[in-house]
């Protein structure tokens, strides 16, 4: 009686028990073979590591950006000549940059750095639509959030449909199997 009134052990739970014993090579490879597979051969790679550049870049650039509001932390607004420099102004220079340097050279070896920087670029560029839209600063009022939240869920629902989703269940399956 008393274990059917023990809950069930939650996913969590088995995959940190799991990867306690050793499962983490067994993640790990399985998480490999479904990047090699559905990233790498399938000519994705670039793809990929724009998208995780941009969304890591987009996670920052709101915790600092809120730091920065609330006053907390060492982080401050960064001023030229006494003129605000908003980070959308770093983001189109990445975005110049990694355009000319994808479309300029023709090599192969490099390729993967460019793409990160250029999901920098576009996180920055992107987290600030509003700017753009408006031509004015709305970035902490109603339609400022709005607008950016609609660019950053469609960028990144985009890129998600363009890597295809098989990698991520593949990721999926390797963690339910860990």
């Amino acid at each position: 009686m008393l274990n059917r009134l023990t809950p069930a052990p939650s996913v969590l739970a088995q995959l940190i028990e799991q990867l306690s014993r050793g499962g983490w090579d067994g993640l790990w490879s399985d998480v490999g073979r479904a990047y090699r597979h559905h990233i790498v051969d399938a000519g994705k790679e670039q793809t990929f590591w724009i998208l995780i550049a941009f969304v890591i870049t987009f996670a920052t650039v709101r915790l600092i950006t809120h730091a920065i509001r609330a006053g907390r932390g060492p982080f401050h607004n960064v001023s030229v000549g006494g003129r605000h420099l908003h980070h959308l102004v770093p983001g189109i220079l990445l975005l110049l940059i990694t355009g000319f340097l994808s479309n300029a050279l023709h090599v192969d070896s490099g390729r993967t750095v460019v793409a990160v920087f250029f999901g920098i670029g576009a996180a920055l560029t992107l987290d600030e639509f509003a700017l753009w839209l408006n031509l004015e600063d709305v970035y902490w009022t109603k339609r400022g959030r709005i607008s950016i939240d609609a660019i950053v869920i469609a960028g990144c629902l985009c890129a998600l449909f363009l890597l295809h989703l098989n990698f991520w269940h593949a990721v999926g399956r390797a963690i339910a199997r860990a």
